[in-house]
């Protein structure tokens, strides 16, 4: 992954540590705190891999959180805009130390290439 990706998803993350600053009242310990509950997604792959690919997708992917985020904003439902804020915050996160979306095929394989060594 180039260094211009991974300097994309830091700007990311600051964003989304603004977007926490802005809209939530809550302690900057709850971000903290919370910023790698999407990773017990990880669980499905205690199911199989494809079950645990899903799972992990889902709570990873941006959009999902971005859904959220204006849901909760829209309807001014703090947790819901935290939990968004949260799994955009994580993703970015993520893909920046080189964490992809999982395909099928095992948890190593990512969209991003494979993770470890080659």
């Amino acid at each position: 992954m180039s260094k211009l990706l991974k300097l994309e998803e830091v700007a990311m993350f600051i964003l989304a540590m603004l977007m926490f600053e802005q809209q939530c009242t809550i302690s900057w310990w709850w971000f903290i705190g919370c910023l790698l509950l999407p990773d017990l997604s990880m669980l499905g792959y205690l199911v199989n891999a494809r079950t645990g690919a899903a799972l992990y997708n889902f709570f990873h992917h941006k959009g999902v959180a971005l859904l959220l985020y204006f849901a909760g904003t829209w309807y001014a439902v703090e947790p819901l805009a935290f939990a968004g804020i949260i799994l955009f915050a994580h993703s970015s996160l993520d893909r920046a130390f080189g964490y992809g979306l999982k395909l099928v095929t095992g948890f190593q394989d990512t969209h991003l290439g494979r993770i470890g060594k080659n």
